[in-house]
Formats: structure tokens, sequence, C-alpha cells
């Protein structure tokens, strides 16, 4: 691969990865999926290449595809909940979130929502909703037919109605929620944190089998406060809990002896924390880790 060459798939690089990440919802997956990309590239017929950007985003595309089509099985096995991996988007990891729809598109609640979709509509959501791809495009990344792809994007939107009737507050009002979240749970104001959950709150762990975590969905406030209680009892000692942008809105990151052990997203509801997924699986807090410089 020229030097020339080698550049200009660098300068895409940062595209690619968020196009992997939101078709996988796996941040080391879609760094693995990429470099695949490279080394394809380092392969191949730069003469029979018209587009570069376009053909390492067919590459990327369909080496998803697979890798979602392995990934069913295994994650139908998965202990406990599966939740995506946690990544810090205040760098720009993840592409431009200047708007709500696109911090809406790599939030957690949403690449959750995107588990309901097969493999090929969740290819064309992504590339249609995230990237802007038109559906002639589309048909050509996918080898398929416009007509076909047409009807994908459509079946697409229709499994993901749910996502129309989710309000986010403006980022302001989130951060403000977090810090308060933030303050009450350092300080262990169970009144407080009271007043921020809604009556059905719903809070869902992944400790995929490798830390102690619900396995089940917590349901209803008095049992979240409970859960909350319990946790934070559990690491009295040596937790302390910091506030990043992670997936495009505030999160809580649970730190214990220095050590990242949780991430934390919310969901909101009418001014109140309707929903919370936390991520605690070691594995999957790799890539955020590494982003913020910390063990």
């Amino acid at each position: 691969m020229t030097t020339a060459l080698a550049e200009e798939f660098e300068t895409l690089r940062p595209r690619l990865f968020g196009l992997a990440y939101r078709m996988l919802g796996s941040a080391e997956e879609a760094e693995d999926i990429v470099q695949d990309a490279y080394l394809r590239l380092s392969g191949a017929d730069r003469a029979g290449i018209a587009h570069l950007g376009a053909w390492l985003a067919k590459v990327v595309t369909n080496l998803c595809l697979n890798r979602l089509t392995s990934a069913r099985a295994w994650r139908e096995s998965y202990v406990g909940t599966w939740l995506p991996e946690p990544v810090a988007t205040s760098d720009g990891a993840l592409g431009p979130l200047e708007s709500a729809e696109q911090r809406d598109a790599v939030s957690v609640a949403m690449l959750v929502l995107l588990e309901r979709l097969t493999p090929t509509e969740r290819a064309v959501y992504v590339l249609r909703e995230a990237f802007g791809y038109g559906h002639r495009e589309i048909a050509e990344v996918l080898d398929l037919g416009e007509a076909n792809c047409r009807q994908l994007h459509r079946r697409a939107l229709k499994r993901l109605e749910a996502a129309e009737s989710r309000f986010e507050p403006a980022p302001e009002r989130q951060r403000e929620l977090v810090a308060s979240f933030l303050a009450a749970a350092r300080e262990g104001d169970l009144a407080s944190l009271e007043k921020l959950l809604a009556d059905d709150v719903v809070w869902w762990s992944d400790g995929g089998g490798k830390v102690s975590a619900a396995l089940r969905p917590i349901l209803g406030r008095e049992k979240v406060l409970r859960f909350l209680v319990g946790a934070t009892q559990k690491y009295a000692a040596e937790l302390s809990l910091t506030q990043e942008e992670i997936n495009g809105a505030g999160a809580v990151l649970l730190w214990a002896g220095g050590t990242l052990i949780g991430v934390t997203a919310f969901e909101y509801r009418d001014g109140l924390i309707a929903s919370a997924r936390i991520v605690m699986n070691p594995d999957k807090l790799d890539f955020v880790r590494r982003q913020l410089g910390r063990p």
C-alpha cells in the first residue's frame, strides 16, 4: 500500500469506525472490523476502486453483517442483560453530535433498540439515518435492489416505532439531572434520589457473568433505590463517581480504587429518570478506559 493511500485511509478511519460501531454496538469489534478493512485494501487492486470511501463503506458494512449473523447465537446465551459498549464522545469519536438526532442515533437506548432489527435491516437503517445514504447507494453497498432497500427501511422504522415516543431533554437539562443524581448518590441522599426517579423506573445491569450484577431488570422506584443502597454499601470504602459524555449524553462513571468498574447511561421522561443501563462487564469497559487514559 502506498503512503498516500494509507494516509487517505486514515482520514476515513473515524467514519468507518462510527459505521462499524453503530452496526455492532461494540467498540472493540468495530476497531477489529476497520483494521480488517485496512488489510483488505492493502491487498486490493487500487485501479479497480473508483471511490475509496464507498468501497471501504461496502467492505465494512459486509464485514459487520457477517459478524452480526455469527453473534446472534452468542448474544442469546449471554449471561444477564446484553448492553452495547460505552464510548466517550466528547472528543468526536463517533463523529459530529451537534443535533438531537445525531446524539440520539448513538445513544445507548437507540443501540439497544437496533438489536430488534435483522442484520440487513440494521445496515439499511444505519446507512440511511446515520450517514444519509440514498436508497440507490444502499442498494450498491448491500448488492440488493433499490425497491428491496426501501422496503427494508420501512420495516426497520416500523420495528423502531417505540423510539419515536422517546423524549430526551435538552443537553443542558440532561447534565443537570445527571449532576443531581451524582450528588445524591455521593451523599447517600435517598430522598433526593427518589425525587429524580420515575415511579416505574427500570434499571438494567450488564456484568456478562464476569462480575456481580443483577441478571434481570429491576423494576420500580422502591426496588431501584434498594439496589442502589446495596451497591453503594458494597463499594463504600473505595467508590467514587464522575460524570462524562458517553454516547452523546451525560453518564455516571463508577470507580473503585481508581479503576473504572461501571458506566451508567440514562433515559428520561417528564424530567425524571425513566431508565438506567449500567455496563459493568470489564471486557466492555476496556475501550472507554483507553479513551480516558485510565486503568
